[in-house]
């Protein structure tokens, strides 16, 4: 008689067993591949000997033009070749897979990990920050291995409470989670009475319907984002649970039936067979649903079962591209169940099931071992961990801080930080994601429910991963504390990164090649093109220091150790606007007043009493601008002009973004330079480069559809400089846009520059979300992460270089504590002192009012650096304008 032992024993023994292997196959090498085409003719034996000392790739592409192929004996090296450069395409054919299949370990997870590292963020290992649900043990399945499925037991609940659920949920939350994994036995109201009994008494007919509002409740309670695992389903089970939770899970475990015979691990498991498991993975790519899948490995499959289990996930992934995951997950025994005495499979055979999936489904698809099951793992072995990262992994799957494994209690998670130390040790960074990848959530529209998307974004950062932080731009933080983490068990340092113990090193953190390329080449002068500074700004971990410290190198190496600043006083003269621009909570009108305070506009006599006081305590500069008024024309905007320049004479007038100068233009009939001059001959000093917001159409058309376009704001900038007049340029980030925005709007402004020579400084704001309409109504993240924060200040150093060479740090948005982050990036200056600033607090900001010089100065002496006052074009300040703004009075009360 067969049994599920001798099963298993008899695969690992012609199959898996490792000795066996190495003894009967040759080492991988594929540098040997030359020496079997010498031949007895003379000259084919020179062009072999000249082919074998070719590189391997250099080889395959001899081949590939000559449109030969290598003799029969080297053929299965030749195709993993082709496999390792990618010359088969991202999915190559089965038979070509089966043809390496058999080739010696070492090769397959070398082309698995090269095909790995051609993905976006490479250099990221990724994990999910979970807590585990048990909704309900109870399952009609009895699977040979599964300690998980229960069943009812005398005066225990079938199902978890409500309550017990949310109690769970907002433990990860405060832990800083941001998955809610449900999972759950298959469908116990079909064969026990108690389920259905406990159901009906909550008012659900099916498991399906309670678990979805346990899911909805969690989603609107805590934030965390469901992903359920339901087993077996319907299509429209599947519709009703992607109402309430942004990607859902079935293991394939097996194509193969046989594991549903008598003696079996699938025996009497009706909710296993392969065709029903594929109809539920089916169904989700029919509803559109983020799907997880994956194979169990060591239960009685052979490996070629295996290679037909990847191929049909491939299949409907191919048709319906919907699986962002796969999960190559190994048996593990358990006392208590049949299979309590089956061998486990050994390590290599996890790693080999890795690469040959890494080899099938290409770079693009997220693979992912638990770190928990890794064998060997339980004597705190990290090599077994590392081994599987070089097989071609990235992701760990799920790891709670708070919960244990309820699939597999047995095998405790594994502290962040090790696993951090063993990722890093391997060449990658750890990195917390969300339930849904970063790829599934730039094509939202398509992938997730509306009513779930404004979860997603607050929990998620630029790149698209887990935010995993709890400081935004605006919040009050204490000073002395430069890394902004999470106050909870899952926290990032500044980089991105999860912690990890690690000795620090001086100078220069070494960056990877390409990134160590590409900043070489900046900090000469090169310039770099969109994908380039893209890469740049998604740098985390290691590249991302080594950018730090090399954009604050070269601010040494320009600026020396000064910090300048200047002090000024802003004059926002009205909050009444008629544009209705998505992250502004500052303008005013019928529409938003709900919004923070109420609409006003200053009188000149009120401007005119502004600028004399600035004067009189010390300032050498009004910045002045407000809304877009509907009365405003480009008289209103010479006549304020004309107010100051009669009421203080000798302070520069730095005022109206593009869009008022515009608008002036416009109203009047007159041309875009002829209204400049009048505005310089009337007493502009300088203009600031707001209203830039980020310089890319596909944000622009969301973020502020009706105003000046990307076009309008350059050739206002343009026009400006062509008139004389020197003017700041920004950018405002962190909301709806990505990485490639950014670097979008570095070029036009490098490019700008280049042309003309009129800015003065470089000033990045980010985004403060918390009264922003944009973020109310859930269509943006919670401003930029503290990485985002630094990554910009710093790659705008080394992209803008030589061209602009001022970097601002705003205090307004990020506080003085921030700002020193900056000024360790390459940051030189702070801009201005402001004395008083609306629009940053109405967006719910803790800080705008005022940073007095001497406030200024310690923050600046406390980061190690030098003061200097400064006037709005870089000059000196007046000695008597510096030593009246430390003897300021203070400010005449606003009413």
């Amino acid at each position: 008689m067969v049994t599920l032992r001798s099963m298993i024993e008899a695969n690992f023994c012609t199959q898996i067993n490792p000795e066996a292997q190495r003894a009967l196959k040759p080492k991988c090498k594929i540098s040997s591949i030359g020496s079997s085409f010498m031949s007895g003719n003379q000259q084919r034996m020179k062009e072999e000997v000249r082919f074998s000392r070719l590189k391997a790739s250099d080889r395959v592409v001899h081949h590939v033009q000559a449109g030969t192929r290598p003799p029969a004996h080297n053929s299965q090296m030749h195709t993993l070749e082709l496999l390792r450069q990618g010359l088969l395409g991202q999915h190559p054919e089965a038979a070509q897979l089966r043809e390496v299949a058999a080739l010696d370990l070492n090769c397959l997870t070398e082309a698995a990990a090269e095909v790995r590292d051609r993905r976006q963020h490479a250099s990221i290992v990724t994990f999910s920050p979970k807590v585990f649900i048990p909704l309900t043990r109870v399952c009609r399945d009895v699977c040979g291995y599964c300690t998980f499925s229960l069943g009812p037991k005398p005066g225990q609940a079938v199902y978890l409470t409500i309550e017990e659920v949310l109690n769970i949920a907002r433990a990860g939350a405060a832990a800083g989670c941001s998955e809610a994994l449900f999972t759950l036995g298959d469908k116990p109201e079909l064969v026990y009475p108690q389920a259905k009994f406990e159901l009906a008494a909550m008012g659900y007919a099916t498991t399906i319907d309670y678990v979805a509002e346990a899911a909805r409740l969690v989603l609107e309670e805590t934030g965390l984002l469901p992903h359920i695992n339901a087993g077996v389903m319907e299509r429209d089970d599947v519709a009703k649970l992607r109402r309430f939770s942004v990607s859902q899970g079935l293991m394939l475990e097996s194509i193969s039936e046989r594991l549903m015979e008598p003696g079996g691990p699938h025996f009497n498991s009706p909710d296993k067979n392969p065709a029903a498991r594929l109809a539920t993975i089916e169904a989700a790519g029919e509803e559109k649903v983020p799907f997880t899948s994956g194979l169990l490995i060591g239960i009685g499959e052979t490996r070629e079962e295996r290679l037909d289990s990847l191929f049909a996930l491939r299949e409907l992934h191919l048709k319906y591209g919907h699986i962002q995951e796969l999960i190559i997950q190994n048996f593990r025994a358990k006392k208590g169940t049949r299979m309590a005495n089956a061998p486990e499979p050994p390590l290599e055979e996890l790693t080999w099931t890795v690469a040959m999936a890494r080899l099938t489904f290409g770079s693009a698809m997220s693979i992912q071992a638990p770190p928990n099951l890794t064998p060997n793992v339980h004597l705190e072995d990290e090599s077994s961990w590392r081994a599987l990262i070089a097989s071609g992994i990235n992701d760990w799957g799920g790891v709670s801080p708070v919960t244990i494994d309820w699939v597999n209690p047995e095998a405790p998670w594994p502290h962040l930080e090790t696993l951090s130390a063993a990722t890093s040790e391997s060449g990658k960074s750890l990195v917390p994601r969300l339930p849904l990848y970063p790829e599934y959530i730039r094509q939202a529209a398509t992938w997730v429910e509306p009513s779930i998307m404004k979860s997603v974004l607050r929990s998620s950062n630029s790149l698209g991963y887990a935010r995993a932080e709890s400081w935004s731009p605006g919040i009050a933080m204490d000073e002395s504390t430069i890394a902004y983490s999470y106050q909870g068990s899952v926290a990032v340092e500044n980089d991105g990164t999860m912690k990890v113990s690690r000795p620090t090193t001086g100078g220069l953190r070494t960056g990877s090649s390409e990134i160590t390329e590409l900043v070489q080449r900046a900090q000469i002068g090169e310039q770099l093109a969109e994908l380039e500074i893209t890469k740049l700004l998604e740098a985390v971990g290691p590249d991302f220091e080594y950018i730090r410290s090399a954009a604050d190198a070269l601010r040494s190496r320009v600026n020396g150790d000064e910090v300048s600043y200047v002090v000024n006083r802003n004059i926002n003269y009205t909050n009444v606007c008629s544009y209705r621009c998505q992250f502004c909570a500052f303008s005013k009108g019928k529409t938003n007043e709900e919004l923070r305070g109420k609409p006003y506009r200053l009188s000149l006599e009120e401007i005119a009493r502004r600028s004399i006081e600035a004067w009189e305590r010390g300032a050498t500069e009004v910045c002045m601008q407000g809304g877009i008024h509907p009365e405003f024309t480009g008289e209103t905007y010479l006549d304020i002009l004309n107010t100051v320049r009669k009421a203080a004479p000798k302070i520069h007038v730095h005022a109206f973004s593009p869009l008022e100068v515009f608008q002036g233009a416009s109203t009047l009939g007159i041309s875009l330079e002829e209204y400049l001059k009048e505005l310089k001959k009337a007493g502009l000093g300088s203009l600031p480069g707001t209203a830039a917001e980020v310089l890319d159409e596909e944000v622009r058309s969301v973020l502020c559809p009706d105003k000046i376009n990307t076009r309008q704001w350059l050739e206002i900038m343009e026009t400006a400089h062509s008139v004389g007049l020197r003017t700041t340029s920004t950018i405002m980030f962190g909301h709806l846009d990505r990485p490639y925005h950014w670097a979008r709007h570095l070029l036009h402004v490098r490019n700008l520059q280049m042309r003309t020579g009129g800015f003065t400084e470089f000033v990045p704001l980010p985004f403060v979300h918390m009264e922003a309409p944009v973020f109310l109504k859930g269509r943006a993240r919670k401003g930029p992460t503290m990485r985002d924060c630094i990554i910009m200040h710093s790659v705008a150093r080394l992209v803008l270089y030589p061209h602009i060479t001022n970097i601002q740090a705003s205090w307004v948005k990020m506080g003085p504590g921030g700002v020193k982050t900056l000024l360790a990036a390459g940051c030189n200056d702070m801009g201005g002192s402001l004395m008083n600033e609306s629009i940053t607090r109405a967006a719910g900001a803790s800080y705008g009012e005022e940073l007095p010089p001497h406030e200024m100065e310690r923050v600046i002496l406390a980061s190690g650096r030098r003061p200097r006052q400064r006037t709005t074009l870089y000059g000196e300040a007046p000695a008597e304008q510096a030593q009246r703004s430390f003897g300021a009075k203070p400010l005449v009360p606003i009413r």
